[in-house]
């Protein structure tokens, strides 16, 4: 895409500037030139302004046909959900509260917030905002000779009045520090630059070429970046345990601010995750630290799959 031409922006303002300084000779008032000069450095911004907001609508229309029908609700549809309407192997990415080994309970509600549209079967979608309810199963302290740990689950959706029972497990888990660095461009604004276009790295590594953009995985695409997160395929890394598409849903999926094959733990140099609840006992999420308790700062994101 283009730069945005601002000659004409600074050949206006350079005329403007000769031709108050022509009235200012010929005895014009100090206020009628500074009202003549901000009038026109304003409609200079509203020019450059404008051409803008139009290349970013550009850029956004340009999303491929297949990610822009998983973000859309056909018309007529209606977006009530049941529990089938949420397929095994959907992504939830969501972002959490603080737990800790030393203040959580057994029992205690845990709440997280779906943090993207995640785009389900028949053009139907959980909205950003969507709450995921979990709870803690046990908790182990720290004692000699024992290390701190925190068993948890998330079984719950709420979509309005709705409660939608599922079976999820932990794909991928990030601290707050590691979700908001892949919010951040990884250049500067150069002159002429929207910050929105700026290329971000998603946890994992995968590079966000800006809103509306592609997402690659070195040479290779593998989503496109939408308003509010990313939409991709999930795929699985060598050497991981996680999976990619499962029983041949290809179809993209809601991943925020991870890579389509993030798998893990990022940010916590001394949290491991034990049990990531995908075999007996299923749904449960066992995170263990190797030093001191477990700790685990509010605004921490989390990739979530549902199971069935």
């Amino acid at each position: 895409m283009g730069q945005i031409d601002l000659a004409s922006g600074a050949e206006f303002n350079r005329k403007a500037l000769s031709e108050t300084a022509a009235s200012a000779a010929g005895g014009t008032s100090w206020e009628v030139r500074m009202k003549w000069i901000r009038g026109a450095l304003l409609a200079s911004w509203r020019s450059f302004r404008s051409v803008a907001i139009l290349m970013a609508g550009l850029s956004v229309l340009g999303v491929d046909a297949a990610y822009a029908k998983a973000n859309t609700v056909p018309p007529g549809q209606k977006s009530s959900l049941h529990t089938t309407d949420i397929p095994a192997g959907t992504i939830l990415p969501v972002r959490i509260g603080g737990l800790s080994s030393e203040k959580s309970k057994r029992g205690e509600i845990i709440k997280a917030r779906i943090m993207q549209d995640v785009p389900l079967e028949n053009g139907l979608k959980l909205r950003a905002g969507t709450t995921v309810l979990g709870h803690v199963i046990d908790v182990r302290p720290v004692i000699p000779g024992q290390k701190a740990a925190l068993a948890i689950e998330f079984d719950t959706i709420l979509q309005g009045k709705e409660r939608i029972p599922v079976l999820t497990h932990l794909r991928a888990f990030a601290s707050t520090l590691e979700v908001e660095f892949a919010q951040v461009p990884t250049t500067g604004p150069a002159k002429g630059d929207v910050y929105d276009w700026l290329p971000t790295v998603q946890i994992g590594g995968e590079v966000v070429y800006g809103k509306g953009g592609e997402v690659t995985n070195g040479d290779r695409v593998v989503g496109r970046s939408v308003n509010d997160g990313v939409l991709a395929q999930v795929n699985s890394k060598e050497g991981t345990k996680c999976s990619g598409d499962v029983e041949g849903d290809d179809r993209p999926q809601a991943f925020w601010v991870f890579s389509s094959d993030a798998c893990g733990a990022y940010g916590f140099p001394t949290l491991t995750i034990s049990h990531a609840g995908r075999t007996n006992p299923e749904g449960e999420i066992v995170l263990v630290s190797e030093r001191g308790p477990v700790k685990i700062r509010s605004g921490s994101g989390m990739l979530l799959r549902v199971q069935r």
